[in-house]
């Protein structure tokens, strides 16, 4: 696996490097807010090993690593692609059974909590079209927790995660969106 880039996110504390292989099974996307949820995966224990990573975000051909303000930048970037370039496993990231992939052992699990599954339907598919894809240009993602009457509960994913622009204008948008395209109630709400 080769690192072609390593670029700036919006968030200035991660960074998406991009390989040219595939980094998940199937297009689904793999979420690691500490390296407890990430045991059966060897690449992002490495990665947590790393002084200053914080979280990880896979998505097909990219990762997000989050790190803290005070992490060495260059040190973790080299590292990282080191990681990277040397992980041989021939299957992708995150195939064991870990918290993150418990949707690949029970179907179920990786539905929305709550709701009329009609209108979770619609909205998922408005954000994976207009939302997700942006998202995912800035090393971030997206995922629906649930609805409870007029309130979606989202948590953001990657980059997006701890980005002050997440937490206001991004919001704010998809709100914008989804009220004008789903229900003029709707509020959406982060977890």
């Amino acid at each position: 696996m080769n690192v072609q880039s390593i670029q700036p996110t919006p968030n200035p504390n991660a960074f998406k490097f991009l390989v040219d292989r595939s980094l998940t099974q199937g297009g689904k996307t793999l979420s690691y807010g500490k390296p407890e949820e990430a045991r059966q995966d060897v690449l992002a224990q490495g990665m947590f090993a790393v002084p200053g990573v914080e979280t990880l975000f896979f998505c097909d051909n990219f990762v997000t690593v989050s790190m803290n303000a005070k992490a060495d930048w260059r040190a973790v970037a080299e590292q990282v692609t080191k990681l990277l370039e040397s992980h041989i496993d021939d299957a992708p990231t995150g195939c064991g059974t870990t918290t993150a992939e418990a949707a690949t052992a029970n179907p179920l699990a990786s539905l929305p909590k709550g709701g009329d599954p009609e209108v979770l339907g619609r909205i998922n598919a408005l954000l994976d079209d207009r939302v997700r894809p942006a998202l995912a240009g800035d090393g971030g993602g997206l995922q629906v927790l649930g609805l409870e009457g007029k309130t979606l509960f989202i948590r953001y994913q990657g980059a997006c995660g701890s980005c002050p622009s997440s937490t206001t204008g991004t919001l704010m948008a998809i709100q914008n969106l989804l009220q004008s395209e789903v229900d003029e109630e709707l509020v959406v709400t982060m977890q």
